[in-house]
Formats: structure tokens, sequence, C-alpha cells
């Protein structure tokens, strides 16, 4: 089920998440200070091409905390934004609703991406 749910999750809204990550990754490498916060979106662009079946865990320190303000600043809110808007648009219908929700699962991972973990969901 995980499966089909990520292929119809790439068709509707999956892949235009995802380029969103990859846009910002390349242009957090151009700087070479800003390579290791690229190298995090090129991570977390994985979980914005097959989020079904993957959890977020948030942790952190100090560091992850102030990494996270310079990058709300200079590209979460973007991320956010967008993946709030495809969310909204999908939750209109009955069933985009779980798609929807997948993209506020996304939005949230755009504003707070360092210090967050993703996991697998282990069904019995």
């Amino acid at each position: 089920m995980r499966m089909l749910g990520n292929i119809f999750w790439i068709i509707f809204g999956g892949f235009l998440s995802a380029l969103g990550w990859i846009a910002a990754g390349c242009l957090w490498c151009i700087t070479i200070v800003g390579i290791p916060i690229g190298k995090q979106c090129f991570k977390l662009c994985s979980i914005s091409l097959n989020p079904f079946g993957k959890e977020v865990e948030y942790g952190g320190g100090a560091v992850s905390f102030i990494v996270n303000i310079l990058w709300i600043i200079f590209s979460g809110i973007e991320l956010a934004i967008t993946n709030l808007a495809l969310g909204a648009i999908l939750c209109v219908t009955i069933v985009g609703i779980p798609f929807g929700m997948q993209f506020f699962k996304i939005a949230k991972l755009s504003l707070m991406p360092f210090g967050a973990q993703v996991t697998r969901e282990h069904y019995l």
C-alpha cells in the first residue's frame, strides 16, 4: 500500500516538492559554508519523493537551533508555504486528504529540518 501511495504521491505534487528541495540544495551549495546545509536538503528530498511509511522525529541541540534559524530566514519559509498551499489544495477533496496530510508533514519539516531524523515505520 505504501508503494501505491508513493507512486500517486509523485504524480500529484511530490515531484514538485522534491524539485523545491533540490533547488534549495543547489543554491546552498554555491557557497562553501552552505555545503552541509545543501547536503541536508538533498537528503530530505527523499522524503519529498516517498513520504508514505516514514515518520519524522525532532531533536537536536544548540547548533541545530542556530542553523534552523538561518534556514527559516533564507529557504524555509518558501518551501513551507509551497507545501502548505499544495496540502490545502489537496485537502479540498476526500480522496486528497491523505496526500494533503503528507504535504503538511513536509511543511513542518521544511521549517525545522536540522536535528530531525526520518525513520521508516515498521508494521507487524
